[in-house]
């Protein structure tokens, strides 16, 4: 759901935790606290970005923040590393503005996924293939930023016998995508995941429903609940401008495809909670990945 967890693919599940994505994606009911006494005041976008920042400044493992424009606030996401002593840390850290915040809860932890939807293996990583690309006449696939940070070659197979390709660039934390270029001819590589046409690149809506595939957990539906969140990976990294939603992950399906019809729009990123339970989890733009390699679908 900068994290998952990583999935060795040997099946040994080798938890690299994220401080704002839940380690194993361990369920996510969610409730809402509101930080201070429920009011109606205003607050103005200075007000809410300065809100926002405090939270990133109160460095706060296990948490992730956006800012929702229906509420006029500053969501925060705290999972269940989170003590009320760091709540109190960060309402503390926003001073005047911790009115506008308020503080939602989740179970589980927050980390990074490491194990199109497809699997990919490289290392003793797992992952899973995000899109198809092209620049010009030669074909690469966008998958997550940390998985293209612990692999340069990819291949299909955990047996390492049948290529796919090569790293050619990554960005990650901040960021949380990869580009890998295919090496080997004889793979096909069109514009779909699983058996539904990709053809076009978007921004999904607050409240859209949106689907996710990946090697672990095949596909699942979920709705958007933010955009433009942070989250703070438990393992240190900071990654801005994701998705956020209530769709279930779980490691290995790092790098998989979002997206709705035909409609491509994110990376898996990372997350909390598992299939079982549900969660909260999070996804690069792909758009912002199209546009950062100059790449299309095809």
């Amino acid at each position: 759901m900068r994290i998952k967890r990583t999935t060795p693919h040997n099946g040994t599940a080798r938890r690299t935790r994220l401080i704002a994505v839940a380690t194993g994606f361990l369920a996510a009911a969610a409730f809402a606290a509101p930080t201070a006494h429920a009011s109606d005041n205003h607050f103005t976008a200075a007000q809410l970005t300065k809100a926002s920042d405090s939270v990133g400044k109160a460095d706060v493992a296990g948490t992730a923040w956006a800012v929702d424009s229906k509420t006029n606030r500053v969501v925060v996401t705290a999972d269940s590393t989170v003590s009320e002593a760091a709540i109190a840390r960060i309402k503390r850290q926003a001073g005047a503005n911790a009115e506008a915040l308020t503080i939602k809860h989740t179970s589980g932890k927050f980390s990074k996924l490491i194990t199109g939807g497809d699997a990919i293996y490289g290392g003793q990583y797992r992952c899973s293939l995000g899109f198809n690309v092209h620049s010009g006449s030669t074909y690469y696939f966008l998958t997550a930023g940390h998985c293209g940070q612990v692999a340069s070659t990819w291949y299909s197979n955990s047996g390492h016998t049948t290529v796919l390709g090569t790293t050619v660039d990554y960005s990650f934390p901040g960021n949380d995508f990869a580009l890998v270029r295919y090496t080997n001819s004889s793979i096909a590589h069109p514009s779909a995941v699983g058996s539904q046409s990709i053809t076009s690149a978007g921004t999904p809506s607050v409240g859209q429903t949106v689907y996710r595939r990946g090697s672990t957990t095949g596909t699942h539906s979920g709705q958007v609940t933010a955009l433009n969140a942070t989250v703070h990976y438990d393992s240190g990294e900071t990654v801005s401008g994701l998705i956020q939603t209530t769709v279930c992950a779980e490691g290995g399906d790092s790098g998989g495809p979002l997206y709705a019809g035909s409609v491509a729009y994110g990376l898996t990123s990372g997350g909390s909670g598992d299939c079982t339970s549900g969660g909260t989890t999070f996804f690069q733009p792909v758009t912002e990945a199209l546009s950062y390699y100059g790449v299309t679908l095809p």
